[in-house]
């Protein structure tokens, strides 16, 4: 009984593992070369048609700021902010994280957890913002149908404070 037992456990990790990623966004952040750099704040969102917040994904700002003084630059992402950053308590639970460095930077999304369980059948776009001090702003939206009926890659691409984004969606 134990030795059948063990594969089956095995074989069981490995399906939810393969399954686990039902949404899946790859974000570059580009290497700049000026004077005075800055990692940018990110926010990324899946937004509705009326372009309201349907989830929070995550939002990367400088954390590690004593007296919480980080999220005072948060507002600088002006459609998030608008739309959903000042209703919200900071950190936030899984969505708050530390800026990052230039590179590839990658998200996964279950469909069976919070929060693209609560999405309703529709049109969406995920929406990346950025915002970098002495630098500029830039946002970039990917249409997208939920729940995904095959297995489908979007993109799009930034000019200034984001490079590459790609949405990987599975079925």
């Amino acid at each position: 009984m134990r030795k059948l037992l063990l594969p089956a456990l095995v074989a069981g990790l490995i399906a939810r593992t393969a399954n686990a990623a039902d949404l899946g966004l790859s974000i570059e952040v580009p290497r700049l070369d000026v004077a005075e750099y800055h990692r940018p704040y990110v926010a990324i969102w899946i937004e509705n048609p009326d372009q309201s917040v349907a989830a929070d994904l995550a939002v990367w700002y400088d954390v590690a700021k004593k007296n919480n003084e980080g999220t005072e630059w948060l507002k600088d992402m002006r459609q998030w902010w608008r739309r959903s950053g000042r209703n919200q308590q900071f950190p936030v639970d899984g969505v708050s994280g530390a800026t990052k460095p230039a590179g590839k930077h990658a998200l996964a999304f279950n469909a069976a957890a919070k929060p693209l369980a609560q999405l309703k059948p529709g049109q969406y776009a995920v929406v990346v913002e950025a915002a970098r001090e002495v630098g500029g702003r830039e946002l970039l939206r990917i249409p997208f149908q939920w729940p995904p009926q095959k297995a489908e890659q979007l993109s799009a691409r930034g000019e200034h404070e984001l490079g590459a984004i790609a949405l990987d969606l599975k079925p």
